[in-house]
């Protein structure tokens, strides 16, 4: 008995989505993204902020972006990309279409229905393609695990009382609590 082949899906596909209907392609399978909570907004729209006074503040080279915004992370027509938070500081990478290649920086803000892909798929992904640091936040457990690929140091999970170091700024702490 053969088995049933399975469709590989393009970037080509993920453009084609009505208006509106957001997804993301890992190696080829589309992954719809459910509207955001508030609560989602609320921690986006203020990590957002923080990152974006800090960088404009010190005159810095990176640029941060929010959702939806697209990241082709390989040179591939398999996936695409549209974390909560990106962080580029090389703008070579960057043009009208959203960035080409690995953020420095990327913030997912979890879900009940993303937790398995950004926690495991995403994480494997992002780290194999160079992105420096990750963060996963979660609303539910007000907690923040930061992976420091860069510096290929353990995950450190904190809460949102913490001061969170920033890896790829030495200077920047973010306390959550402090914002919200």
């Amino acid at each position: 008995m053969a088995l049933a082949q399975q469709l590989i899906y393009t970037i080509e596909d993920i453009y084609a989505l009505p208006e509106g209907k957001h997804a993301e392609l890992i190696d080829g399978q589309i992954y719809d993204m459910a509207p955001p909570t508030k609560t989602h907004q609320k921690i986006s729209g203020i990590l957002f902020a923080e990152i974006h006074n800090y960088i404009r503040k010190n005159k810095g080279n990176c640029e941060v972006f929010s959702a939806p915004f697209a990241v082709f992370l390989n040179d591939d027509e398999t996936n695409y990309f549209e974390p909560d938070i990106t962080v580029i500081c090389d703008p070579s990478k960057l043009d009208e279409e959203g960035c080409h290649g690995a953020p420095d920086w990327v913030i997912e803000i979890l879900s009940p229905s993303t937790v398995r892909i950004d926690c495991g798929m995403k994480l494997f992904k992002y780290r194999s393609a160079g992105v420096k640091e990750y963060w996963t936040v979660n609303p539910k457990l007000r907690t923040v695990s930061v992976y420091d690929f860069e510096h290929d140091e353990k995950t450190e999970q904190y809460s949102f009382d913490d001061e969170i170091p920033v890896c790829i700024y030495e200077d920047l702490m973010i306390r959550i609590s402090d914002l919200l």
